[in-house]
């Protein structure tokens, strides 16, 4: 029987309008790989954790953010993807006031929200998560 060596990840796109514009929020990754690199908050979901829940956890856990629903976007799977061997990825999306604030926090060095026309560079293949979103999502 041959095990598999495939882990499971979320990540998070939480949005915002203010000033008639859209604002993602990102993080700077505290480790490697991609340290010092904007990326989406998420992570690992743990054994027996739902995906939707592991993405609830994981947007608190990094951003101090508390939401209680996100839409499943998708799932993102390319080989090498991830440095660190073959991880899938599910993608969640959700919107919050345009007065929430975030703070950085567990593996994230900070936390911005930005316009989504002027993302800076991006860890792993989150620019293309966030496309996929911005399309699925109209915006």
């Amino acid at each position: 029987m041959r095990i598999s060596k495939i882990f499971v990840t979320v990540d998070v796109i939480i949005a915002k309008i203010e000033q008639s514009d859209f604002f993602l929020l990102l993080i700077k990754r505290k480790n490697d790989p991609f340290k010092d690199f904007w990326a989406l908050p998420g992570g690992f979901v743990d054994e027996n954790e739902d995906l939707e829940i592991a993405a609830i956890r994981e947007l608190e856990e990094e951003t101090q953010i508390k939401v209680t629903h996100l839409e499943q976007v998708g799932a993102f799977g390319k080989p090498f993807r991830d440095p660190r061997g073959h991880m899938v990825s599910v993608a969640y999306f959700g919107m919050v006031p345009e007065n929430t604030i975030a703070v950085a926090a567990d593996d994230a060095k900070e936390a911005q929200w930005f316009s989504i026309k002027n993302l800076p560079k991006l860890a792993f293949d989150h620019l293309d998560i966030i496309n996929t979103t911005l399309q699925k999502q109209n915006l």
